[in-house]
């Protein structure tokens, strides 16, 4: 299935409030992934996913969001 998809189905089922708190939190660590390619000079997902506390496929898609908005 694929990502788009997957988005739609899950605004059907999910309760506003709770995407409101995941959109949040998605802001948070994409200010936190700039944060730190700021300061280590580095956007490689090893080192933010370890930074962060995140896989690295979940770092790697932030960096990859975050690239694509020409945020980093």
């Amino acid at each position: 299935m694929n990502k788009v998809a997957q988005s739609e189905q899950l605004m059907a089922v999910a309760d506003p409030d709770v995407l409101v708190l995941f959109e949040d939190w998605l802001e948070e660590l994409e200010e936190e992934v700039v944060s730190i390619a700021k300061k280590t000079g580095s956007t490689d997902a090893g080192v933010i996913g370890e930074e962060l506390g995140v896989s690295h496929s979940g770092a790697s898609f932030l960096i990859t969001k975050l690239k694509r908005e020409g945020k980093l």
